[in-house]
């Protein structure tokens, strides 16, 4: 059954800029891999009964090795990263560096799988980067902002790009489904032998467990299902689009529900960023079946 396109644009960017709230709620209570290792677990769950009533368990189970290679790079070790970023700074910080994405992915694709790089790709690389130095070197409320932090957000957006190339490479012929569903799953087994060197700081409240499962149930299973009707729909480059409206969200939730504040510094970093997003995105981030861009 087809959906508006605008309106599920509009609430697929709701649910992924409302995983940073969640992150952000749950982490530091958490931790970053109890709450990264129940978030993919309920996620993958979530979907297997619909894996088994399409009737592509066999492709699950086929596809597993390189399903569960995927899952650390394309769930456990970003999500992780991005959850340790979201202990830190703020839900619409965490998600502006989680936007650079396709600006690595230009990068990387030049320097590591000698992809074209042109002078409209080349400008977005620089002023992406440019977006990071004012983020990172303006001072915020008073300070400057931790710098590993910083850089666990941006390795995962690296992350990201790996795992999108490696499965565009070996995975192409695994349905969406089969892809998002073991991916999790994957991600899951790959992170259960650090949980005991990782326990949780605090027992959760009835607030961060609701957190738990909103970014599991909502900006995960529920987001990739949307997300992958709409490529079914309309194709990836349109679908993309919701890259730019993430961080938005991202920052509303965080304003809204956290009294998180909108400085300067981040707002010209931001556009920056997703200035530099759209040159280097101007061919078309497809990565696998047009790439979900990540939370």
């Amino acid at each position: 059954m087809a959906v508006p396109f605008y309106p599920a644009l509009f609430f697929l960017a709701a649910l992924w800029g409302g995983s940073f709230l969640f992150m952000r709620v749950a982490a530091p209570v958490l931790g970053p891999v109890w709450l990264i290792e129940v978030r993919v677990l309920i996620a993958g769950l979530v979907l297997l009964p619909l894996l088994a009533h399409r009737r592509q368990l066999s492709a699950l189970r086929g596809h597993w090795r390189l399903l569960m290679w995927v899952g650390c790079l394309n769930a456990a070790l970003p999500f992780t990263l991005l959850a340790y970023s979201s202990v830190y700074l703020t839900a619409g910080m965490t998600s502006i560096l989680n936007a650079t994405v396709p600006i690595f992915a230009a990068l990387i694709g030049f320097l590591v799988y000698a992809e074209p790089l042109d002078r409209a790709r080349g400008l977005g690389v620089v002023l992406g980067f440019l977006g990071v130095v004012v983020l990172v070197g303006t001072p915020h409320d008073g300070g400057v902002l931790p710098l590993l932090p910083i850089a666990t957000g941006l390795a995962a957006a690296v992350s990201y790009v790996f795992a999108a190339n490696f499965a565009k490479r070996r995975l192409m012929q695994v349905p969406a489904l089969v892809f998002v569903t073991g991916s999790q799953l994957g991600a899951a087994v790959a992170l259960l032998p650090l949980l005991p060197f990782f326990p949780p700081p605090q027992l959760p409240n009835m607030t961060v467990v609701s957190a738990v499962f909103a970014l599991a149930v909502l900006s995960t299973s529920l987001a990739f299902l949307i997300y992958f009707q709409l490529i079914r729909e309309v194709g990836p480059a349109r679908t993309l689009s919701v890259t730019y409206l993430i961080p938005v969200f991202a920052i509303l939730w965080g304003a809204l529900l956290l009294g998180e504040t909108l400085t300067l510094s981040m707002l010209l970093g931001g556009v920056l960023i997703l200035l530099g997003v759209a040159l280097a995105n101007h061919r078309g981030f497809a990565g696998l079946w047009g790439r979900p861009p990540s939370r």
